[in-house]
């Protein structure tokens, strides 16, 4: 179809109900014929609006390559993706909803480390005692590395987490990690505490275009922001 807008949206939970919530809030209502594992859908009275339910990180992909016109997905995947990647994507409007911080965390029983720079002296202490580095475990590595090298850490060596980042410490796999937190509740579970100044990143669902396809989506964006 001529001019096909192509809309990447989250495939599952609340970040999927929001982002639907949203669209239907600005008289553009998501319709599908098919049932929950139908990951196409149409916009009512805009023919030529295609979307597709994806997972948040993969609507990331596909914006930067250009396969999708228009998504929804978190900040924090954003700003962890490759630097190419983000030239390529504007963020249109922020959303108000999916908000979740991206924080560095430690074992609650480690009571004389509160900030960043305490964290730095106990890294020394694992190189010089222990002749290890400091662990951290975690999904967002670019948004650690930064991190902690913009607050002169640099004792430390990261460990890729596929899930559940929370009990990489109490299972022995790191010491401390990094990760998303909304309530708080699941690192506290989990005996760990969020550093006085450990905050990397306030995150939420954004508005995200393709950076090529500004000029030819505006009138359809004119409808959302």
């Amino acid at each position: 179809m001529k001019n096909l807008i192509t809309i990447g949206l989250p495939s599952k939970g609340r970040l999927k109900e929001d982002s639907i919530r949203f669209f239907e809030k600005n008289n553009l209502k998501p319709t599908s014929n098919g049932g929950e594992r139908n990951y196409f859908a149409q916009i009512e009275n805009f023919p030529n609006a295609k979307i597709i339910y994806l997972h948040a990180k993969e609507i990331i992909q596909r914006l930067g390559d250009g396969t999708l016109d228009i998504g929804i997905s978190g900040l924090d995947l954003l700003r962890e993706s490759s630097i190419n990647l983000q030239k390529k994507i504007e963020v249109k409007k922020k959303l108000n909803f999916g908000v979740a911080d991206v924080v560095v965390a430690i074992p609650d029983d480690w009571i004389d480390v509160q900030t960043i720079a305490d964290l730095e002296e106990v890294s020394f202490e694992f190189r010089d005692k222990k002749n290890i580095r400091l662990r951290v475990a975690t999904k967002y590595p670019n948004l650690t590395n930064s991190f902690l090298v913009s607050k002169g850490v640099t004792q430390y060596k990261l460990i890729p987490s596929l899930g559940a980042t929370e009990t990489y410490p109490f299972i022995g796999s790191s010491e401390i990690i990094t990760d998303i937190t909304s309530t708080g509740k699941t690192l506290k579970d989990n005996n760990l505490r969020v550093l006085k100044d450990g905050f990397i990143l306030n995150s939420q669902a954004c508005l995200l275009i393709s950076k090529k396809k500004a000029t030819s989506l505006r009138p359809f964006l004119n409808s959302l922001i």
